[in-house]
């Protein structure tokens, strides 16, 4: 635990903390028990079907089966036993980690186009007001945009604010595998923007694969818009404590045992999104070689060799980026730990000079995402330093050389 320095931020946080601890009791209380007697949601439901179906007179597996089982499964299938399958469990299919990438694919465009009819229909709903009628036009377009049969969507859950997961490049032949993950105010209406396009998961990820294939036309590449956790809403209590990033890394920690074939994965976390990396650290299995955070508000832990894996930990943070304001701290499961860019901590600093400010990591053309393409690419001996010889650099492979 990281001591304080002034009683003025000891009484914040003690505030923080009571808040908590309310927020806590409404969870275990009657605020859970209001939420739990709503319906089940469109994949819950697509779930429960799989679980009672067949197909051909044959049993289906578990939908919670190792992935390597559902792949057997699926590989004893032809394609169009496959097909009916996506058509009749689109969502759970599409959501099946271990089930063919192209397959997923296909189910999410059918399960999209189905709740982007319902999102249609509820746009006319007179129960609804005004502004829950033009939450409805937002996600019906949203869903329309997704389904675009040139879009590879490896994950939707349409409940609540939204989940889902876009993959660049070709994930099936792809030796090496870049993960972005975003941090607060990630859900399914701002999983792309318009305005302050590489801000959100779909332009991060798609100028990190531009920038890699630039970097490297003969590695074989693709990178993950991987928003498929329930992110913050905010910088309230929830961005202040683990139980996100909790639930985020499991669901890290299983996507990337599911990932087809042999390719090793870079992680590359964005602010809160560097949390959840961090809790998902000591249970990733070996095939992630490097985690790279950026503008982070702490990993939950106060050195690297706690994090207790063996991929190289990688920082940066712009000089103008507000995160370096925050309190380096945890107590009372609030705040993240120690601040990623101390020279305790212990990562390898990069270099990300002209980021400008907390949401610029990923334009083209700055050295943050330059050095995030040559991470994802193994050309580690071209990544550019935070400082002059200090040895980020040092007993490094270079996985592009001949």
């Amino acid at each position: 635990m990281t001591s304080f320095d002034s009683s003025p931020q000891l009484n914040v946080w003690r505030a923080l903390l009571a808040l908590a601890v309310v927020f806590v009791m409404l969870a275990t209380t009657g605020w859970t028990a209001i939420r739990s007697h709503r319906g089940e949601s469109p994949l819950q439901a697509s779930l429960s079907a799989w679980r009672h179906g067949h197909l051909d007179g044959r049993e289906l597996p578990d939908a919670e089966s190792s992935p390597h089982r559902l792949a057997a499964f699926f590989a004893s299938l032809d394609d169009r036993q496959q097909r009916r399958l996506a058509h009749r469990y689109p969502l759970a299919v599409g959501n099946m980690n271990g089930a063919p990438v192209e397959l997923r694919y296909r189910a999410n465009r059918i399960a999209l186009r189905q709740q982007g009819k319902r999102e249609r229909a509820r746009t006319h709903d007179e129960r609804l007001s005004p502004t829950g009628q033009y939450e409805a036009t937002r996600r019906m377009h949203r869903y329309a945009s997704l389904a675009d049969g040139d879009r590879q969507i490896l994950a939707f859950d349409p409940a609540g604010s939204g989940r889902v997961a876009e993959v660049f490049g070709d994930l099936d032949k792809a030796e090496r595998v870049s993960v972005v993950v975003p941090g607060v105010d990630t859900d399914i209406l701002n999983f792309q923007r318009t305005n302050r396009r590489y801000s959100a998961p779909v332009g991060m990820a798609a100028a990190l694969y531009r920038a890699e294939r630039t970097a490297s036309s003969r590695t074989r590449t693709a990178v993950i818009a991987w928003a498929d956790y329930t992110a913050p809403d905010g910088l309230g209590l929830d961005s202040a404590t683990a139980l996100r990033a909790e639930q985020g890394a499991i669901r890290l920690n299983t996507l990337v045992r599911a990932l087809p074939g042999g390719s090793t994965v870079a992680l590359v976390c964005h602010s809160y999104g560097s949390v959840v990396c961090g809790v998902a650290a000591r249970s990733l299995p070996s095939r992630v070689t490097d985690i790279a955070v950026a503008g982070s508000p702490g990993m939950r832990t106060e050195k690297v060799s706690a994090l207790r894996t063996a991929a190289r930990v990688w920082a940066m943070r712009d000089a103008d980026d507000w995160v370096q304001d925050v309190p380096y701290l945890e107590v009372g499961g609030l705040g993240h730990g120690a601040d990623p860019m101390s020279a305790e901590f212990g990562a390898r600093l990069l270099s990300a000079s002209n980021a400008e400010g907390h949401s610029g990591y990923f334009e083209p053309g700055t050295v943050s995402l330059y050095n995030f393409a040559e991470i994802g690419i193994g050309a580690y001996h071209l990544v550019e330093c935070a400082r002059k010889n200090d040895g980020c650099r040092a007993g490094l492979p270079d996985a592009t050389a001949a």
